[in-house]
């Protein structure tokens, strides 16, 4: 079992152009497990990132074991509102399930692109290169030098997926999610 909590929260919606907006979400994993390197850590990420992730760790997965599936997403739908706050907390729901039974599934704990994920500002594209080992830092250096990073923006081309680069770190004392900021009662979208 995951010694913790994880919480997908606080939606915000970004005008990218005059045309096209996106929603990112916080991330939020407050751990005792010794296979993280931060105990608390709060991260944006955005649907499509997920769905990026979902399909690394159903690749890995694939590779070691043929019986066990991944959970679903929730669905992409073509007619999404960003503005209809019941889709958005419906689609946070969604997330924060699907993060509740990765971190669950003690195979997938192995993956350092899911601890870049939760842990790191990287982009999808410096996620990958660093689990290749293909930059001058290593995982561990990416995960803890993610906030007053060593790793310089201009090596980190900030990119549209990227739009929220300073996570918030805090600690909840006794881990309720209550005060963790995990209630049922979810923040309204915000517009950024």
């Amino acid at each position: 079992m995951f010694p913790g909590q994880i919480c997908v929260r606080d939606p915000r919606l970004h005008k990218d152009d005059l045309w096209h907006t996106h929603v990112d979400y916080e991330i939020s994993l407050h751990t005792n497990c010794m296979c993280f390197r931060k105990k608390t850590s709060s991260v944006r990420r955005r649907y499509s990132e997920f769905v990026w992730l979902r399909h690394c760790l159903d690749s890995n997965l694939l590779l070691v074991s043929d019986t066990r599936e991944l959970p679903k997403l929730p669905p992409w739908n073509p007619f999404f509102s960003l503005k209809n706050t019941e889709q958005v907390i419906q689609r946070m729901k969604g997330l924060q399930k699907f993060l509740e039974i990765v971190l669950h599934t003690p195979l997938l704990l192995s993956d350092s692109r899911l601890h870049l994920f939760l842990q790191s500002d990287l982009t999808i594209t410096k996620i990958e290169k660093c689990a290749l080992g293909k930059t001058r830092y290593t995982v561990a250096e990416a995960i803890q030098h993610s906030r007053g990073s060593n790793i310089s923006r201009s090596e980190e081309k900030i990119s549209s997926d990227s739009d929220c680069e300073s996570p918030l770190f805090f600690q909840s004392p006794d881990g309720d999610p209550e005060s963790f900021g995990c209630s049922e009662n979810t923040s309204p979208l915000m517009e950024y």
